[in-house]
């Protein structure tokens, strides 16, 4: 059970009051997702999360609709958070990608970030030369094109901070002719995602 309780919109005043309506203008005549009503009780809060998600997850950028969504989806998948893992299904299904599109972005493989990251903090050069001995083909032979899969791997590699994992990611997509100003904003969609999934999982939401 939730230790806070989900602000209704019919109780809100003030500041999440005013926060709630420019909400149901993003969503029109849809139902504001829930995990904005647990995000009511902390206007500021509140505020932000609304201001990023309409900007860095719902708002026009350089990267497509699509790509947001499956990057919004791995990030709360990974964090386990149900709310907001249930809602961007639905919203995947609503920008077109297939069902198993859906089922491979809701699999992300950390494995690899594990391994890598122990190497760069270990303070030792020693494994430096060792092999992974990892297998980790979660995203090989999918229904996501390359980039689309390296912009998520920059993204859960930012998330569990690995230096290594998340500069070759980097690099990977530059390669393969991806903006800066892409993989940017798909950590700023990650970022704003994290947040919210952090501030549910602190809840028990």
């Amino acid at each position: 059970m939730p230790r806070i309780a989900p602000l209704p919109v019919s109780e809100a005043t003030d500041k999440a009051e005013q926060t709630y309506g420019r909400i149901q203008e993003m969503f029109g005549d849809q139902t504001i997702p829930e995990p904005f009503l647990y995000y009511g009780r902390v206007p500021a809060f509140l505020q932000d999360f609304y201001m990023n998600f309409k900007r860095f997850v719902r708002g026009e950028g350089k990267l497509s609709p699509q790509r947001r969504a499956v990057i919004a989806l791995a990030v709360s998948a990974h964090f386990r958070c149900q709310l907001w893992t249930d809602y961007f299904v639905e919203y995947c299904r609503d920008v077109g990608l297939e069902e198993s599109t859906v089922a491979d972005v809701a699999a992300p493989n950390n494995m690899y970030n594990a391994s890598f990251k122990f190497r760069d903090i270990s303070g030792s050069s020693i494994f430096e030369g060792m092999s992974v001995g990892l297998r980790a083909h979660t995203f090989a032979n999918t229904s996501l094109d390359e980039a689309t899969v390296e912009l998520l791997n920059i993204a859960i590699s930012d998330l569990n901070a690995c230096k290594p994992c998340t500069s070759g990611h980097v690099q990977a997509v530059r390669d393969m002719g991806v903006s800066d100003d892409e993989s940017l904003e798909a950590i700023q969609c990650a970022a704003t995602m994290a947040a919210g999934a952090h501030f549910l999982n602190s809840i028990d939401a």
